[in-house]
């Protein structure tokens, strides 16, 4: 099988680096990076990266993935497939997977469920479109644990924005706790009685949820108005997503 990743920042070097050394042949490119991970060929351009592949990978960036995905569908063979894994609204899925039809290419909407550092290349992936299920046949012969989500671009990138109502919202929730205990000197009571809550590794969970959202702020609080205009379109409630956007803004600005 033969894959390329476009895109070398956290994600996309790991999924480069874990596919290689499942037996795939990669091959990368990112114009910021100049030493590929290990295993992994650096192709010159993204279309040298892309052709004769099986699938195309992007984890650009959500605000690079319409413009990436154009440049290279002309250079695509038409029977790979390729898997946006950017977080975006399910609205920009389906534009591109337009963009793909047109070009006469398989369209996968790819929702990454978890944070990547955990488990790499192993982390839950949801799919949908018109390439999710040849993407789950090729990635789950490789071990890698995808779900084909249905025939529909857009609808994976859905489900990731409703779980994300829950997990950043968590998040805010424990910034606002902790915060006001640490005013009153019990920023470790409160971190324990919130764990205790959150089962056996509710402590871990704490801090990777409070690191994270400090160290990836900015990022998040676009996703949480992804998710604001997507339950909008649902005509659904977003009172919750509205006070998290606003904590991710105040977090990302130093403010608390």
């Amino acid at each position: 099988m033969h894959v390329a990743v476009l895109g070398l920042g956290e994600a996309g070097s790991v999924y480069a680096r874990g596919l290689a050394a499942r037996g795939v042949t990669v091959r990368a490119f990112d114009p910021a990076v100049a030493v590929a991970p290990a295993g992994v060929a650096l192709a010159d351009d993204a279309a040298s990266a892309v052709r004769d592949s099986d699938v195309v990978a992007s984890l650009v960036g959500a605000s690079a993935a319409q413009e990436v995905a154009r440049s290279v569908f002309g250079s695509m063979p038409t029977t790979a497939v390729f898997a946006d894994m950017n977080t975006g609204a399910p609205a920009e899925k389906q534009r591109m997977a337009a963009g793909a039809a047109t070009a006469g290419i398989l369209f996968a909407d790819v929702a990454i469920m978890a944070p990547v550092p955990r488990s790499a290349e192993l982390t839950p992936l949801l799919a949908s479109g018109p390439g999710a299920a040849r993407l789950t046949a090729l990635w789950g012969g490789l071990g890698i644990p995808i779900t084909d989500a249905g025939p529909d671009a857009g609808d994976a990138a859905g489900l990731k924005l409703l779980r994300s109502v829950f997990m950043k919202g968590l998040a805010a929730l424990l910034f606002e706790s902790v915060t006001a205990a640490e005013q009153l000197r019990a920023g470790g009571w409160i971190r324990q009685e919130l764990a205790g809550e959150l089962g056996p590794h509710g402590a871990e969970l704490i801090d990777r949820l409070i690191s994270g959202t400090r160290q990836h702020a900015q990022r998040r609080e676009h996703e949480m108005r992804d998710v604001q205009a997507f339950l909008a379109s649902l005509d659904s409630p977003a009172w919750m997503t509205a006070s998290t956007v606003r904590w991710l803004q105040a977090i990302a600005a130093g403010e608390v």
